[in-house]
């Protein structure tokens, strides 16, 4: 019975030996506390250990009631250890944080991640703010700074619109710390628009993509500008003034830093780039706006420092354009005949716009490789067009021979006319979204985005407009337009995306977006894919490229056609971007350069055809077109003068559309109608062969505070043609659009040892003098039509501004 009891106690001995044990668990990191995954912790001196997961964390057991020393290992990091000692069913938690190996960082080559790297992603730019700021331009409107990137075109200097690889102002998205941003609707003239909604002053990063984007962001056809705004940690400020308007900022931080809010005032008046304009009159635009950000860290004493943070993005715009025009004297033609056109007015336009914004950002880090985001934002924008405005006018050939005694004066009257217009246009927009945006890194290796979206628009919107035109003894009406329309839907978005690197050359990321619309009753499914490698033997040479499908779901104005009605059968447009393209860096002058080419084609299916006036776009509301745009953008940036970035972009662009149903009236040789033909393929309002852009800094060589900037446009004549006459649509071309804009700058910087320091609370003072339209271009940015005595069309041409001085101060505190 004895011998039995010992065998009994010697089969239970290591389960009694299994039961001292003891759990240690934590988390290992680096200094910047990122997770470090498959680190190393075990006992030293034995084979016992675990690796850590993607979030830098592990557990394992231990024997209990024994001095142990615990030892953690990462390649290129120096080792630590730690001595415990555990009783029985204890659990440690023991968190590590490494610091790098000096050692190693001469002997490892290991190729990081650089934020500024734009290699793994085609036709993605990164930009830097305080160029944005500096940038010479009418307005020191942000914009602008967009317009000298490969394949994007502003031919208005007092429009903040643009137009990217072919499209409209109306297929650009832009976010502002990940909420959506929208344009006013109404807008019918550059003269009339306010600034841009981005505040430079309150920017901290600025991405923007031309084409090929993931399908993290929304549903448009051409471009991306993805902007985040500062999150300070000390108080400073700015104030800027200038001839045509000012601004002022301010930002801080709490003594803790878990608060922080960014604001900033602008202010806007063109009454004095406006009198350059051939319309003589008064000009009173102004426009202001005001912007605040605000930043909470919620997280709770011990936890992870922005675990749980809450941002809230306030915006108030109001933009006021009066103008009471007087006369007007323009002559145009060719050497062989010259014709002016002399307009008297009466009457005024009065538009106003306002519009409010309101978005909030709720980030939570469930754990350190998930992050979700909670964005809500509510838009609601006020639009008024009222307008009373007759014209008449005097169309008359001038003598254009030098040596005749009446050089320069009307020889014959060929056309008098009256115009009238007539508006009392209201609109109210309202439209409120809820958003859920996720990130979960599986691995260091792969990285998995994917959301949804629920959006509720509004819209009520009264056109009352109608003109008539009274010419040579007869009266016809140009347009009526009365009608009273709302619209009230709901979209849904939703998207899912995987980045994978394949290697550390290697990175493809691929997905999926999906969208339906409430009131055309539409479902759209579309795929997308990247894919980006490193050359291995030229780790300077890059290639990438880019293929999916855009769709972009009408939006209110394409909804609605020239004849003020709405069409619910309309369809999303949709679009197939295919990009490749490569990046080179460079050194030249012991500096680093980039080069970037891309080469993209974009088939387009399902067009709504529009037309431009001005900036003002006229949909069909048909899905009656197919299109193409194909291109080639280049762009060199970096250093050409040491501390100051400058770029040089070309881009070359063809884009054709197909409207079904267009014909022309085909005639014989002898001048007789025959029949009709199909017009066929045509081009589209925004082709443009040639677009070059330039944004150029310098300085004295010994003295960095005395600069230079050069803001440098070109771009080939746009299309044109007269209304209602589709056989010669966009069948004209236009004078092509320059303008350089240079500015001269000093720079005082205010030592914090100097008296004058502190009395005067600087920082720095920048003093400016641009010279706008230096080479005083007259560019033509539309077109009035009119008739003569004999039936002959005449198109007016409307120019923008001419050459202007301006003077800029910023002072910093």
């Amino acid at each position: 019975m004895i011998k039995y009891l010992w065998l009994w106690l010697l089969l239970m001995a290591p389960l009694g030996l299994a039961a001292q044990q003891a759990t240690v668990t934590g988390s290992i990191l680096n200094q910047l506390n990122e997770p470090l995954e498959l680190a190393t912790i075990g006992i030293k001196g034995s084979s016992k250990g675990v690796l850590t997961n993607a979030d830098g964390q592990y557990s394992f057991t231990v024997p209990a009631a024994k001095e142990l020393v615990l030892e953690v290992r990462y390649v290129g990091y120096l080792p630590q250890e730690k001595k415990v000692k555990l009783a029985a069913n204890q659990t440690l938690t023991l968190n590590f944080v490494l610091q790098l190996d000096p050692r190693q960082l001469n002997t490892v080559d290991v190729r990081g991640k650089n934020e500024q790297d734009t290699r793994e992603q085609v036709s993605l730019t990164k930009l830097d703010p305080k160029n944005a700021k500096e940038l010479p331009s009418a307005f020191g409107d942000f914009n602008k700074i967009l317009s000298t990137l490969p394949g994007v075109t502003s031919n208005n200097e007092l429009s903040s619109t643009y137009s990217v690889r072919g499209g409209n102002y109306d297929e650009n998205l832009v976010y502002v710390n990940g909420i959506e941003i929208y344009r006013p609707f109404l807008i019918t003239n550059g003269q009339q628009e306010g600034l841009s909604f981005v505040n430079p002053d309150l920017v901290d990063n600025i991405t923007f993509s031309s084409g090929g984007w993931q399908p993290k962001y929304g549903d448009k056809l051409s471009s991306v500008l993805d902007i985040t705004y500062k999150k300070p940690t000390a108080f400073a400020g700015s104030v800027t003034g200038g001839l045509t308007g000012g601004a002022i900022h301010l930002e801080g931080a709490s003594a803790n830093n878990k608060a922080s809010f960014v604001l900033g005032l602008r202010h806007k008046n063109g009454q004095y780039l406006l009198n350059s304009l051939q319309v003589e009159g008064e000009y009173r635009p102004l426009f202001t706006d005001a912007q605040a950000y605000f930043h909470y860290d919620l997280s709770g004493k011990g936890q992870t420092p922005e675990r749980t943070t809450i941002g809230v993005l306030a915006s108030v715009a109001q933009n006021d354009y009066e103008v009471v025009p007087v006369t007007r004297i323009t002559s145009f033609g060719t050497t062989q005949q010259v014709v002016r056109v002399t307009v008297g007015y009466d009457g005024r336009e009065q538009m106003d716009y306002s519009t409010y914004q309101l978005g909030l950002n709720l980030q939570h880090q469930f754990r350190p490789s998930f992050t979700s985001n909670l964005i809500l934002s509510g838009v609601q924008s006020l639009e008024r067009e009222y307008r009373d405005l007759e014209a008449g006018y005097r169309l008359c050939d001038i003598d254009n021979n030098p040596g005749s005694s009446t050089y320069g004066e009307c020889l014959q009257s060929v056309g008098l006319g009256t115009q009238f217009d007539h508006a009392r246009n209201k609109l109210l927009a309202r439209m409120l979204t809820a958003e859920s945006r996720n990130n979960w890194r599986l691995n260091s290796r792969s990285h998995v985005a994917f959301g949804a979206k629920v959006g509720l628009e509004d819209i009520e919107d009264q056109l009352q407009e109608y003109g008539f035109t009274d010419s040579a003894d007869y009266v016809s009406q140009n347009y009526l337009l009365h009608s009273q329309l709302s619209l009230n839907s709901l979209r849904y978005n939703a998207f899912a995306q995987h980045t994978y690197e394949i290697d550390s050359l290697k990175t493809i990321t691929y997905g999926v977006r999906a969208s339906y619309w409430s009131y055309n009753k539409e479902m759209t499914l579309t795929p997308r894919l990247q894919y980006s490698f490193i050359t291995r033997k030229n780790p300077d040479l890059s290639f990438k490229a880019a293929i999916g499908l855009y769709y972009q779901p009408p939006f209110y104005r394409e909804l609605r056609n020239m004849q003020g009605e709405l069409n619910p059968e309309l369809k999303a447009q949709r679009s197939l971007h295919a990009i490749v393209g490569s990046d080179y860096i460079f050194q030249s002058w012991g500096r680093d350069f980039k080069l970037s080419a891309e080469a993209y084609y974009k088939h387009m299916t399902n067009v709504v055809p529009y037309d431009i006036d001005n900036v003002r776009l006229r949909y069909y509301a048909q899905n009656n077109a197919k299109a193409y745009a194909t291109g080639f953008d280049v762009r060199v940036n970096g250093e050409f003068i040491e501390g100051a970035e400058s770029w040089f972009s070309v881009g070359f662009l063809r884009t054709r559309e197909n409207v079904s149903g267009d014909s022309a009236v085909v005639y014989n040789n002898t001048g007789e109608a025959v029949g009709q033909q199909a017009i066929g393929f045509i081009r589209r309002p925004t082709d443009q062969l040639l677009n070059i852009g330039v944004f150029f800094q310098d300085h004295l060589p010994n003295n960095p505070t005395m600069r230079m900037y050069l803001n440098l446009a070109y771009a080939s004549g746009l299309p044109f043609g007269p209304p209602n006459q589709p056989a010669y649509r966009n069948a004209f071309s236009g004078k092509s659009y320059k303008r350089v804009d240079t500015g001269f700058s000093k720079q005082i910087v205010f030592d914090e040892e100097q008296d004058n320091r502190k009395a005067l609370a600087l920082e720095s003072l920048w003093l400016g003098l641009e010279v706008l339209n230096l080479i005083d271009a007259n560019n033509r940015v539309s077109y009035n039509y009119i008739t003569d005595v004999n039936g002959i069309v005449y198109a007016l041409p409307n120019y923008l501004t001419g050459r202007r001085l301006n003077l800029r101060v910023i002072a910093r505190f």
